[in-house]
C-alpha cells in the first residue's frame, strides 16, 4: 500500500496539541517553540504513532527529524521496557558524523522532560569514552554505521531485541558505499515484521526504495511535494563562468551580498583548502570542513559557525546532507555538484523551515558538464545572470594581503627513533695520542679475535 500527499506549504492546520503524545513530549514541544505541524510530519505521525512502518521523502528543512524522534520517544514512554539494559530500544543510523551529533542534540531537546538515555557514536573520537557510556545503557542510540558495526562486533551492546529502526538520509546509505555495512546491521536486529521501520530523505530514488522495502514490513509511503524537490523560498541563480575568474566572481558575491553566514560547496578537499587560504587571504573569515579534518576540529568549526563567530564555512558534501544550521542566509556552489541529488542537499543548507535564502552555482568548464543532469533532476532550468564587469572583485596578488591560518590538521609526531640526532660517522681527532679505553677508543678485548676451535674430524 502507498500513501502519497503534496503540498506546496511548509505548515498544516494541525497543531501539537491536537496529537495523542505523552505529556513530557508536549511539555519539550511547548519549550522549543513547537506549534504547527509541518506538512510532513502531519502526514508521517497519524500513521507512524501507530507503529506502521514509514519511508517519507520531502523537502530539506521541512522536519523530518522532528517526526520520526516523536515516533520514537512516543513508542519508549507507551511501552515497558523488556529487554536488557544492553539493549537499545531505539536505534537511528545516520551518514555523517556530523548529521549524527545534530540528531543526538535534537533528541535531547524532544527528550528533555523524559528520563530516557540517548547516546552516539561515531569515529574519530572518544573511543573509549563512548564505550563506556554504551555500558551504563541506553534507550536511543544514534551513530554512524562503522562505529556501530565496530561496537557490536566487540559485544557493546546488542540489537536482538530492538523496537525502533530509523535510517536518516536513506538514499545515501543504501546507495553510496554504505549499503553492506547498514545490511549488517539490519541483518542483526529483529524481524521487520517484529520492528518498527522508518526511512527518511530528501531525495528517494526507486532503487533505494526497493532496496529499502525489503528490510521493511508493508511501509506506508510519504511524498510531500514531489514534483518539487527544492522550496519556492530559495532565490536561484546560475553563472556561466571561466575557470580562471571563479574566484574574482566568487569575492564580487561575497562583497554584494554581505558575508554573514554562507556555505560555500566544492567538490574536492584540495580544492576546499585553497579556497580557505585565498578568502582568509582577501580578508574573509573561512574554515573549511571535510571528511580529512579531525573530528575535534571539525565539530569546533561547525559550531562556530552555528554560533555566527565564523561568516564562511567552505565544504565538501559532507556537510550538505541534513544538517540544520539556523540562519545560513547564502548557498554558493563553487563547483557545480557531479551528483544532481547533491544540488538539492546542497541549496537546502538555506530557506530552512519556511525562511528565506539564496543559492549561487557557478558553471566553469571543469563542472558545467553536469548541469544538464541537475536541472533535469530538479525539473526546470536554473534562471541564468549575466555577470558584467563590476560584479568580479579585484585578486591580490601572491603573498599580498591577510594571514593565512594554517587549516590542515595535526601530523602524527615523529617515531621516537626519528628524534634522535644523525649518528656521525667521521673519525674524532685529538691532541694527544692514543686515546684511553671507555673514552671512544676501540677497546682491546673487542680487538682480539677468537680463534676457532680446531675440529676433531678435520685431516693434517
Amino acid at each position: 500500500m502507498t500513501d502519497e500527499t503534496t503540498s506546496s506549504s511548509l505548515f498544516s492546520e494541525t497543531t501539537f496539541d491536537s496529537l495523542d503524545l505523552p505529556e513530557p513530549l508536549h511539555l519539550s514541544l511547548r519549550d522549543l517553540g513547537f506549534d504547527r505541524l509541518t506538512q510532513v510530519q502531519d502526514q508521517v505521525l497519524p500513521i507512524s504513532l501507530t507503529g506502521r512502518d514509514v519511508v517519507a521523502q520531502a523537502q530539506t528543512g521541512s522536519g523530518k527529524t522532528a517526526a520520526y524522534l516523536l515516533t520514537a520517544y512516543n513508542r519508549l514512554l507507551t511501552t515497558a521496557r523488556t529487554s536488557p539494559p544492553e539493549v537499545p530500544r531505539a536505534l537511528i543510523v545516520a551518514p555523517t558524523r556530523e548529521l549524527a551529533v545534530q540528531v543526538a542534540r535534537d533528541a535531547d531537546g524532544v527528550g528533555y522532560h523524559t528520563d530516557l538515555k540517548v547516546h552516539v557514536v561515531f569515529g574519530g573520537l572518544d573511543y573509549h569514552k563512548q564505550r563506556a557510556q554504551l555500558a551504563q545503557g541506553v534507550d536511543i542510540l544514534i551513530g554512524t554505521p562503522g562505529r556501530l558495526i565496530d561496537y557490536n562486533k566487540q559485544g557493546a551492546y546488542s540489537l536482538r531485541e530492538t523496537e525502533v529502526v530509523i535510517i536518516d538520509e536513506c538514499d545515501r546509505l543504501f546507495d553510496m558505499g554504505f549499503s553492506e555495512d547498514l545490511r549488517w546491521l539490519l541483518r542483526r536486529l529483529p524481524h521487520p515484521t517484529k520492528r518498527q521501520t522508518m526511512m527518511f530523505t530528501a531525495t528517494l530514488s526507486r532503487r533505494v526504495t526497493s532496496l529499502g522495502w525489503r528490510e521493511m514490513d508493508d511501509p506506508a509511503e510519504i511524498v510531500v511535494s514531489r514534483e518539487q524537490l527544492t522550496p519556492d523560498t530559495i532565490h536561484q541563480e546560475l553563472y556561466h563562468v571561466a575557470t580562471r575568474e571563479k574566484l574574482s566572481l566568487l569575492l564580487g558575491l561575497l562583497k554584494r551580498e554581505g558575508a554573514t553566514r554562507t556555505m560555500v560547496f566544492v567538490n574536492t578537499r584540495i580544492g576546499a583548502k585553497r579556497l580557505v587560504q585565498e578568502l582568509q587571504r582577501h580578508g574573509y573569515g573561512a574554515r573549511g570542513l571535510t571528511g580529512n579534518v579531525e573530528q575535534v576540529r571539525r565539530l569546533k568549526v561547525l559550531d562556530q559557525f552555528k554560533d555566527g563567530d565564523l561568516p564562511i564555512l567552505v565544504a565538501t558534501d559532507v556537510a550538505s546532507r541534513g544538517l540544520h544550521i539556523e540562519g545560513v542566509s547564502h548557498v554558493i556552489n563553487y563547483d557545480l555538484p557531479q551528483d544532481p541529488e547533491d544540488y538539492v542537499h546542497r541549496i537546502g543548507r538555506t530557506a530552512r523551515v519556511g525562511a528565506e535564502g539564496k543559492a549561487f552555482s557557478l558553471a566553469c568548464e571543469d563542472f558545467v558538464y553536469s548541469l544538464d543532469a541537475v536541472q533535469k533532476y530538479i525539473g526546470y532550468e536554473i534562471p541564468t545572470v549575466f555577470a558584467d564587469d563590476e560584479l568580479y572583485a579585484e585578486i591580490l596578488p601572491r603573498g599580498q594581503g591577510h594571514k593565512v591560518e594554517d587549516d590542515e590538521p595535526p601530523r602524527r609526531p615523529p617515531h621516537r627513533r626519528d628524534r634522535r640526532p644523525p649518528r656521525s660517522f667521521a673519525k674524532p681527532t685529538h691532541d694527544t695520542g692514543d686515546k684511553a679505553e671507555g673514552d671512544g677508543a676501540p677497546s682491546k678485548r673487542r680487538r682480539r679475535r677468537r680463534r676457532k676451535p680446531r675440529s676433531s674430524t678435520s685431516s693434517d
